[in-house]
């Protein structure tokens, strides 16, 4: 399947770079690119890099980079179909009907089955619900205060007692037993035929984003198990990828997101007002499910139930939010066990009051060390002590270490002297042990170092070129693209040298449309953005370049002699040679 090379650079030449990044990350104008806060990783300095010349980005931090297209894919975890679309839309474009395969109509034609089979089934659990066969999930639901705008905002639906209802319902849509089975709905025997995954159940539809049925959620009627069952994965469903209720709460304006543990507490608090609130959908909290939030927010508020099973949640999901750059507080739900009972035992107000005074994740992180110690006896709290100041020590910026160090000494009685000096003990330890670390590896490292520097003329040469376009003149005759060995920078510089002889300019982002492994698109964009540190007198940048281009041309000569049995080749490839010591390139 494809797209015209012309349309792909149409649709992206319609769509600046610096205006859609700027739609997701916040981006300040610094010489002739924009920077911000790479929505890749954690940092806390700027080095996410957006180039309306180039129309490109590069992380200098974490090395993500590439096009519009490629920002969109790896943002909102898009196809590059779905970019293509999504950015000809944005720009009032109307593709064509795409030219496929037979495989990949194949993918496309199932993926879109399956997109139809579960809002089916979303629609037929609503209808089940409000009949007289699912009057048992209606009770369920009222009696845990919910309403019907809120039961028909989220879509909630009820899956009847008999294990076919659903099974012949899709059957008669014209769905086979295949399909079936792939939606993760039903589940075929050979013997007993098809059966419903989902029975007795209240159901809660799971959508993306984009508001589309991706799975569900269904919690038992009476004292069966498992308590709540969710679909298995699916090509529209991933786990890890999803969070439940963030269709709803990604248009919040409350600055700020509110992580539960289940589907109820994220519709009552919806329904009370609080629709920032999102779920991890029925397993544990990933790094996918940190990254997904630090999309859409900077600040997350814990809101996990206040039982042992709850704070051992919270704890595992701290570090998590943490690494995808997240500030985090720790909601204080009790005497309450979760969020809904809260509401309902202290109401709308308290809730607010307990969200504005939620405490910071370190020091709830310290409330959970000090329960581990007799704080009356001496030695335990000795013992707490110094497991705190292990933890003290791990906070990198000064200012925010000093800061905690002064909280947790005020709240929990300990001299804040003898506190920072026991974490400056333990830091120097960890300094220690890390430098130990890097030594170990530190003869790799200069293998890695040895191989790398074989190529970084190639490299070097490409950023010239992408930099100072002037420099194809100077060049011609002396470098083609044959000269570049290594064959990501062959293939670039092929498309770099053939934009320049038709064009007269370079165009690194559609260049990047070539690549398709996302690997391979970071590379590329590393190397139309590494900085080329200018000298202050031209004649030092000649030198400079003349350098890099005598390199190249010279690995490739000898690359070509080593290839080589023909006395003649080699006597060309030998004045060759001597021709480069003596050029000279002036900029």
């Amino acid at each position: 399947m494809f797209y015209s090379d012309e349309l792909i650079e149409e649709v992206r030449s319609r769509n600046d770079i610096v205006d859609v990044i700027s739609s997701y990350v916040s981006l300040k104008k610094k010489g002739s690119s924009h920077f911000g806060l790479c929505p890749f990783h954690n940092e806390k300095s700027p080095s996410f890099s957006v180039s309306r010349d180039k129309q490109m980005y590069y992380c200098f931090g974490c090395g993500a980079g590439g096009n519009v297209f490629t920002f969109l894919m790896e943002y909102e975890n898009m196809t590059f179909p779905e970019a293509m679309q999504a950015l000809a839309e944005r720009a009032g474009m109307e593709l064509p009907v795409r030219e496929s395969g037979a495989e990949a109509r194949r993918e496309a034609d199932e993926r879109a089955r399956l997109r139809e089979m579960n809002k089916l089934a979303a629609q037929y659990f609503y209808v089940m619900l409000h009949q007289k066969r699912g009057e048992k999930g209606m009770q369920y639901l009222q009696k845990r205060g919910i309403t019907e705008e809120t039961i028909r905002h989220f879509g909630l639906g009820f899956a009847d007692i008999y294990r076919d209802d659903l099974y012949r319902f899709l059957k008669q849509r014209g769905y086979n037993d295949e399909e079936l089975k792939s939606s993760g709905l039903v589940t075929i025997n050979e013997k007993y035929g098809g059966s419903d995954k989902f029975w007795n159940r209240v159901i809660f539809p799971i959508m993306d984003v984009n508001n589309r049925v991706i799975g569900f959620g269904g919690r038992v009627m009476g004292d069966g198990n498992p308590k709540y069952l969710n679909s298995q994965e699916t090509k529209l469903f991933d786990k890890s990828r999803n969070l439940y209720g963030l269709n709803f709460a990604k248009s919040s304006r409350k600055g700020e997101l509110i992580l539960c543990e289940g589907y109820l507490d994220v519709i009552s608090m919806h329904q009370a007002g609080f629709t920032n609130a999102v779920a991890s959908l029925g397993t544990a909290f990933t790094p996918g499910h940190g990254i997904l939030l630090k999309r859409y927010t900077d600040r997350v508020v814990l809101s996990f139930d206040s039982d042992d099973a709850g704070i051992r949640a919270a704890m595992r999901a701290i570090p998590i939010l943490k690494e995808a750059g997240l500030s985090i507080r720790v909601l204080n739900l009790s005497p309450y066990k979760d969020p809904d009972e809260f509401i309902k035992g202290a109401g709308i107000e308290a809730m607010e009051q307990r969200i504005r005074e939620a405490k910071s994740s370190f020091m709830f992180q310290m409330e959970q060390i000090a329960k581990k110690y007799n704080m009356s006896d001496p030695e335990d709290r000795t013992k707490c002590y110094h497991e705190m100041a292990k933890e003290l020590a791990g906070i990198e910026e000064p200012l925010e270490r000093n800061n905690y160090i002064e909280a947790v000494s005020s709240e929990y009685m300990a001299s804040k002297k003898e506190l920072a000096a026991l974490v400056n003990q333990y830091g120097s330890l960890g300094y220690e042990k890390k430098e130990t670390k890097l030594s170990s590896s530190g003869q790799k490292k200069r293998s890695e170092t040895k191989e790398e520097s074989k190529k970084q003329p190639q490299k070097l040469l490409l950023t010239w070129l992408v930099n100072e376009p002037g420099l194809f003149k100077k060049i011609k005759g002396i470098i083609t693209p044959e000269d570049f060995l290594e064959p990501m920078y062959h293939s670039v510089a092929i498309m770099l040298f053939e934009q320049y002889e038709e064009e007269g300019r370079v165009k690194p982002a559609k260049i990047i449309n070539q690549f398709v492994d996302a690997e391979e698109q970071k590379q590329v964009a590393g190397l139309f953005n590494t900085r080329l540190k200018m000298a202050p007198l031209p004649e030092d940048n000649g030198k400079a370049v003349t350098d890099i281009v005598r390199k190249v041309k010279m690995a490739s000569i000898e690359y070509q002699m080593s290839h080589s049995n023909d006395i003649l080749e080699w006597q060309r490839l030998i004045k060759e040679k001597t021709d480069m010591m003596k050029l000279h390139i002036s900029l």
